[in-house]
């Protein structure tokens, strides 16, 4: 988790001449709406421009600070610009560089990437960008390795993600590192987001149920496998439940939420145990019924699988503390 959890935490959007109005106003709305469980405001917003005013093709705005922010910043995020292959103004990259020579975490948005990958700082790199410009970055920038199938990629202090809506998961991503998935999971009820998304990698962005969208006929069924995930629950159970055929229900799923129903509950069952974790000192066995699980050995090896880490790693980095001794997932 990254440390900026005790102190209000400072995210700077950078927009360039002819920026993407829905990339630079994702990460504006999702942080700002974030609030700490005393209901304190997580974040800071500071939008910052190399010019006094910006040109954002349907509108012009005036940005509050200069490049000069960018050194004050824990966060800053690269929106794309409409024409990702225009040359950075005067100043930018030498800011960015110099930023993150200071270790502030810098993510990009869609084309952002072509902005971060201009300064030199993701040579040797693994990220990501929309899959129609893959290739395009991808020959621009050789050093480097695109991967044009994932939502988003962190890489530690530099991250990157795919098309719009990656943005969105991007976001929660590092809210959720920063806070944990219960600040992490208010912040996508009020951005009334869909969660539940094939990522091509382990995801860490582990929610409260996302919504389906409105007037999802899956709504239902989606609050009943959260209310007996615990149950011994097979495809054909779903099915059974949802009055469908098995086929029909993965369509209806794949439609809807973008995966599997069997997908959807793993991951579902996954969220609740790290929750637990988080805020409970329950023993693992009691987490793995509770999630579950068939058994405690089958609940670790599916955690560290799908988080990169064993459940008594992920409890000590988001509680910060030692539980008592006996009562430790692990």
């Amino acid at each position: 988790m990254y440390p900026y959890a005790l102190a209000m935490h400072t995210v700077a959007v950078l927009a360039l001449d002819q920026v993407i109005p829905f990339d630079l106003s994702a990460p504006i709305e999702v942080f700002l709406r974030t609030r700490l469980p005393d209901g304190r405001p997580a974040y800071r917003v500071h939008i910052c421009a190399p010019t006094e005013e910006v040109d954002a093709g349907a509108f012009r705005i005036r940005a509050p600070y200069g490049l000069d922010a960018l050194a004050e910043a824990d966060t800053i995020i690269l929106p794309g610009t409409a024409d990702p292959m225009l040359p950075l103004p005067e100043g930018v990259s030498e800011a960015l560089r110099a930023a993150a020579a200071n270790g502030t975490r810098i993510a990009s948005v869609c084309v952002g990437a072509f902005v971060f990958a201009a300064t030199g700082l993701l040579d040797g790199q693994r990220a990501t960008t929309h899959w129609a410009a893959a290739a395009m970055l991808a020959e621009r920038h050789p050093k480097v390795t695109v991967d044009p199938d994932v939502l988003y990629v962190d890489e530690g202090q530099f991250l990157t993600s795919a098309g719009a809506a990656a943005a969105l998961d991007l976001c929660l991503h590092m809210i959720r590192k920063d806070h944990g998935s219960a600040v992490a999971a208010d912040a996508a009820r009020l951005s009334v987001m869909p969660l539940e998304r094939e990522g091509g990698q382990a995801q860490f962005i582990v929610h409260a149920r996302p919504p389906a969208p409105a007037g999802a006929t899956l709504e239902p069924l989606l609050s009943w496998l959260e209310e007996y995930m615990g149950r011994d629950l097979t495809l054909d159970d779903i099915a059974a439940r949802a009055g469908m055929s098995t086929r029909t229900l993965n369509r209806r799923f794949r439609e809807q939420t973008g995966t599997t129903p069997l997908q959807w509950l793993h991951r579902a069952r996954i969220r609740r145990a790290q929750y637990l974790l988080e805020t409970t000192t329950y023993p693992v066995e009691r987490i793995a019924a509770q999630a579950g699980f068939g058994s405690p050995t089958a609940f670790r090896d599916r955690f560290k699988r799908v988080v990169g880490t064993s459940p008594y790693a992920y409890r000590r980095a988001f509680q910060g503390v030692r539980v008592p001794s006996g009562t430790a997932a692990s």
